[in-house]
């Protein structure tokens, strides 16, 4: 059997576009963050003297956030206030929090926000306006590099990322209230340069290529460094938004068994080889990602690639039915999307996919493919499939050993 290459990359393509965050929404965190930056550094701020740095991290970071299903879902904008001039022997994670509460709070106030500021277990969270259509969580942290630089050559674990760590506060913690350097840890920014890491080549490629081209609009006359980066989407990024979409419709029932974006996230990245198309980022992170999971004795390992003592599968150890629910997820991604690319037309890969990208979604992508026409979707695709094939992935139920995740020493 052979995979359509040319046609289901353009329907790979107007898919992720469908998914695609608008530029506006970028825009639109992007103000938000900087706004509350420029609150915490005004001349009467009670943490201006500790040089807060507010900076987005998650998926609004990697340029894998998709759009909400409905217009009536809102967008997660996950955002860190790093206190860069505090330690961990100047406040404890209760203090750390309540001070910075206080002038999250008094920012709310000051910019009229109606929707009350809530508190979650590490982050204190800003609701904007029902027409702003997302929400902003704020976790407080302080620098972390030199602990945990130390922490990781003692365990001879690689450590090359971790000058940009992080300590953060979480109330679930029984250290909260008391002054230690034991806080939990995090490093969004050091995730992001990995992940960034795994996509350079094609991501500077494909830069240059969208500078060029707007350019010749008249649009632009900066330089590469100045082209925001999600005016660009690499293949991998791409693949990981129509994965995370295929994972979400499949849990839409079961929200506490769907398998966690950072763990989809990283073992696409460590999959991923260059492939420049997204067809070949997806099928690579469809055929490989499970083996780059870590089996050892009982024990279940997806480690953070900038901190290898954080296992993103512990909960998989905690109630195994999470594992399984991870693996019947990628073989049914397996099996929908290899349909999809055995497909002859459109309306074919749109019907194999319907079941777990939605019916509306796949209309949409068909619409943007063939102009809306009915008689385009039935026919369009087999035409553009001649022009070359190549072969379609297999996913036997070979024997599949773990291997060392890339980007590690």
């Amino acid at each position: 059997m052979n995979m359509h290459v040319n046609s289901i990359e353009a329907f790979l393509e107007a898919l992720r576009q469908e998914l695609e965050v608008p530029d506006h929404r970028y825009e639109q965190a992007e103000r938000s963050y900087t706004s509350l930056g420029d609150w915490l550094h005004r001349e009467s701020s009670t943490v201006q003297q500790y040089d807060p740095q507010v900076y987005c991290q998650g998926s609004f970071r990697l340029g894998t956030a998709i759009r909400p299903h409905t217009e009536a879902e809102e967008y997660d904008v996950d955002s860190v206030v790093e206190l860069r001039l505090l330690t961990k022997r100047d406040k404890t994670q209760h203090e750390l929090k309540a001070m910075l509460g206080a002038e999250i709070k008094a920012y709310h106030d000051a910019m009229g926000m109606l929707k009350p500021v809530r508190e979650g277990n590490r982050c204190w969270i800003l609701d904007y306006a029902d027409g702003a259509q997302f929400h902003m969580d704020i976790v407080p942290a302080v620098p972390n590099p030199n602990q945990q630089i130390s922490l990781l050559n003692s365990m001879y674990l690689d450590s090359r990322w971790a000058s940009t760590a992080i300590s953060i506060t979480d109330r679930r913690e029984p250290n909260y209230r008391i002054l230690t350097d034991d806080w939990p840890r995090s490093n969004p920014k050091g995730y992001a340069n990995w992940f960034a890491s795994r996509q350079a080549e094609v991501f500077e490629r494909r830069q240059r290529v969208a500078l060029d081209s707007l350019r010749k609009q008249g649009l632009v006359t900066a330089s590469v460094e100045r082209l925001p980066a999600f005016k660009v989407k690499t293949p991998l990024q791409s693949a990981i938004m129509i994965l995370k979409r295929h994972r979400d419709n499949m849990f839409a029932r079961e929200l506490d068994m769907r398998p966690i974006s950072v763990i989809i996230t990283t073992l696409a990245a460590h999959a991923y080889i260059n492939q420049d198309t997204i067809a070949g980022a997806l099928f690579a992170a469809l055929n490989d990602m499970d083996k780059f999971i870590v089996q050892q004795g009982d024990r279940w390992i997806v480690a953070n690639p900038t901190d290898a003592l954080e296992n993103f599968a512990d909960k998989w150890n905690r109630d195994p039915k999470k594992k399984a629910a991870f693996d019947g997820w990628l073989r049914q991604a397996r099996t929908d999307f290899y349909a999809a690319a055995q497909a002859g037309t459109f309306k074919d890969m749109a019907d194999a996919l319907n079941p777990r990208m939605g019916y509306a979604l796949s209309m949409r992508v068909m619409d943007r493919l063939t102009g809306g026409s009915r008689l385009l979707r039935a026919a369009t695709g087999a035409s553009a499939a001649a022009a070359g094939t190549v072969a379609a992935p297999s996913f036997a139920n070979a024997e599949r050993r773990p291997s060392k995740p890339q980007g590690y020493a």
